[in-house]
């Protein structure tokens, strides 16, 4: 016991080393100090009413059906809008349509608000809703991720111009959920008929309280003031503009020159010299996502369970939220967040126990100094310091780790669905539905967009009886069951959930970090 606590000790110490090292940089984080105003006064003072944000990531493609990255919810959730919405606060309210009932055991039906029109002019009514979702049940759904989460739809039927009944399949206990989501917004018929999916991809229109009125693929995104918004008096701002900014210490030299007013995606490194500032504050709020390292349960020597579960022990999670994250993390024992429905607050993670590791690594026959291979997208600093600390942690049980950086849309569009992403990679997971359906049917059911291997018939049987009832209570001892099975399985290991941190300028007023990256502009004014 004493020997292992020296250890981790060690670990933790070394962990420290790679973190200081981080905050003292190179030439790109000494620019970031360089650029800071130091006289006190904020230099976005005179921008007007506008506002500038910085984000990582670009999703490179507008249209709903086609994406699941959280870089779209950002950015798009302003243009486009759903049957129903979600608060800051992760409340369920009315969207596009101002109520709904159950009319029968598999008939959901939904009024519509009267007079919205989309960006285009288009006037939305029950056919916008009908042709949203035959397409995203269609031939043009299958090609992308979304399409996934509503199969539970049989079809929409119009009733009338501002009535529509959704026939289902089958019970569906988060379907209310799922059409606050990215995929269910609703798009105009017209103007993807006459201008053609291609065009749309890069040319957004919704019904949102902002308008895409320039894409620059890589640069910026520019949305402008929807002057027929149908919620009276928003949005406040005139114009808001996204500046996609992929390194974290550019981020945040713009910020400290007043180029941007809102920094997404601070590190931990930069905390400090955010709180430091005279005119920026650090804002951190609780999320559903979940980070792992996901396995490639096909390539040798992952198909062994023992193999799993030694990586599993061989891991202090712990240290890693404390000494990297600066504690700005909780820890997980399966892929989501306490926030989620369907998290098993009685399953422990894996405890750190580098000896156990040893231990069934021999029992798998795995030799010492068996590379492994892991894939992390390049543009994030934090995660290239955990993976530095897991190469260490491997190094401890006999294990050599390959650290491949990679960009973002490329390790989740192609290599992780493709199979390609090497023995295990980064897999950060936004859990949007805010229960365990969502994450575990895409991320483990056979066949999924981003499941190109893991299966077991136990999962399987468990994903389709939560999926048969909407007794939240009989969904709950169902998760239950399904949590310890994927628990004992160990299909990745499970790092922690995510707190986001912001760096804001003085001159905004009302922004709320939002839970799951789908920022609300709409009340947000500047001074």
């Amino acid at each position: 016991m004493k020997k292992r606590g020296s250890l981790k000790f060690l670990v933790i110490m070394l962990i420290g080393i790679l973190l200081l090292a981080a905050c003292s940089g190179g030439d790109s984080e000494k620019a970031s100090s360089d650029g800071a105003n130091n006289n006190g006064e904020n230099p976005a003072k005179d921008r007007g009413n506008e506002l500038v944000i910085g984000v990582s990531g670009d999703p490179q493609n507008w249209d709903p059906i086609d994406t699941f990255l959280l870089d779209w919810s950002t950015i798009a959730t302003s243009v486009f809008e759903g049957l129903v919405d979600r608060t800051l606060d992760l409340e369920i309210q009315p969207g596009l349509a101002e109520k709904w009932e159950y009319v029968d055991d598999k008939t959901l039906q939904f009024k519509l608000r009267e007079g919205v029109t989309f960006h285009n002019g288009e006037p939305f009514n029950a056919d916008a809703v009908k042709y949203t979702f035959d397409r995203l049940l269609g031939e043009e759904g299958a090609k992308g991720p979304q399409q996934a989460n509503y199969l539970s739809i049989d079809h929409v039927e119009v009733v009338d111009d501002y009535t529509v009944n959704f026939h289902m399949k089958e019970k569906d206990p988060v379907i209310l959920t799922k059409l606050a989501g990215y995929g269910a917004v609703i798009v105009p018929p017209k103007y993807i008929e006459e201008k053609g999916d291609d065009h749309f991809n890069t040319n957004p229109v919704g019904t949102g309280p902002f308008k895409m009125t320039s894409y620059e693929r890589d640069q910026q995104v520019v949305l402008e003031k929807n002057e027929n918004y149908w919620k009276k008096d928003i949005p406040k701002l005139d114009k808001v503009t996204f500046r996609v900014i992929p390194e974290a210490s550019t981020r945040l030299a713009e910020l400290q020159t007043g180029k941007i007013d809102i920094m997404k995606r601070v590190e931990v490194s930069q905390v400090n010299t955010v709180k430091e500032s005279s005119f920026l504050e650090l804002k951190e709020v609780a999320t559903p996502t979940a980070f792992s390292l996901r396995f490639n349960t096909n390539k040798a020597p992952l198909d062994k369970i023992e193999v799993r579960q030694a990586i599993n022990y061989a891991i202090d999670k712990q240290a890693i939220i404390d000494e990297i994250l600066g504690g700005f993390g909780k820890p997980i024992s399966t892929f989501q967040s306490e926030l989620s429905f369907g998290n098993n607050p009685d399953l422990k993670p894996y405890p750190y126990d580098p000896e156990k590791a040893k231990e069934l690594l021999e029992k798998a026959g795995v030799e010492e100094g068996t590379e492994l291979e892991v894939f992390i997208p390049g543009n994030d600093g934090n995660f290239k310091e955990i993976a530095q600390a897991v190469a260490f942690y491997f190094e401890q049980v006999g294990l050599k780790l390959n650290i491949n950086s990679v960009d973002s849309n490329t390790l989740t569009s192609d290599l992780i669905p493709n199979g390609k992403a090497g023995h295990m990679y980064r897999q950060g997971w936004g859990g949007w539905t805010l229960d365990f359906d969502n994450t575990a049917y895409l991320m483990y059911h056979e066949g999924e967009f981003w499941n190109p291997d893991f299966k077991d018939e136990k999962v399987e049987e468990l994903l389709a009886a939560e999926r048969s009832t909407v007794d939240q209570e009989e969904r709950e001892k169902i998760f239950m069951k399904l949590t310890e099975r994927l628990h004992e399985l160990a299909p990745e290991v499970n790092l922690y959930s995510a707190v986001d941190l912001y760096a804001v300028n003085e001159r905004v007023k009302n922004f709320q970090p939002p839970h799951e990256d789908r920022m609300r502009l709409g009340n947000v004014t500047v001074e």
